[in-house]
């Protein structure tokens, strides 16, 4: 039997790399989202989005969701209170007019050239680098401590967007 099997016990010291790995990315994703809205005012995920955006218009909400690894319904949340602040434009497309094209506005554009990179670029810049073995074993091995936690069955959303923080 390998080392890795699931009846195999983890020593404490694989555990608490585990756990301090799982420490630095949350606090490092609150203390980026917390600058986010001090210097700009708006939310991580918010800002997130913007940035998708200033790369390249999204075809529709499910190729925005796509884009920033998120489920649909709460980028379309996230959408909606950028169109609010004049930060995004929904049009219809050209090609399909039952689909909405998500486009950052000139305004959107001011604010994302001035602000940081989210935790959550930064994240994604970092798994491009580590190479999809490593990417996906990152993701087995998260989606099982997550099934196993009990966290399994909670819906998510987009990183501290839903968590009763600052509004927006």
């Amino acid at each position: 039997m390998s080392s890795d099997t699931l009846t195999d016990t983890p020593s404490a010291g694989d555990v608490t790399r585990v756990m301090n790995s799982l420490r630095a990315l949350v606090r490092a994703l609150r203390i980026s989202t917390r600058a986010v809205e001090k210097e700009i005012g708006i939310s991580g995920a918010q800002l997130f989005v913007l940035q998708q955006l200033l790369e390249a218009p999204a075809r529709s909400v499910n190729d925005l969701a796509e884009r920033t690894s998120t489920h649909q319904s709460s980028v379309s949340t996230v959408v909606s209170r950028l169109v609010e602040r004049g930060l995004v434009r929904r049009e219809p497309s050209a090609d399909d007019g039952r689909r909405m094209e998500i486009s950052i506005t000139d305004r959107g554009r001011r604010l994302v050239e001035t602000a940081p990179l989210t935790a959550q670029v930064r994240m994604q810049h970092a798994m491009r680098r580590i190479g999809a073995g490593r990417v996906r074993a990152l993701g087995e091995g998260l989606e099982t401590l997550v099934r196993e936690s009990g966290f399994g069955s909670e819906p998510v959303s987009m990183f501290f967007e839903d968590d009763g923080g600052s509004e927006g």
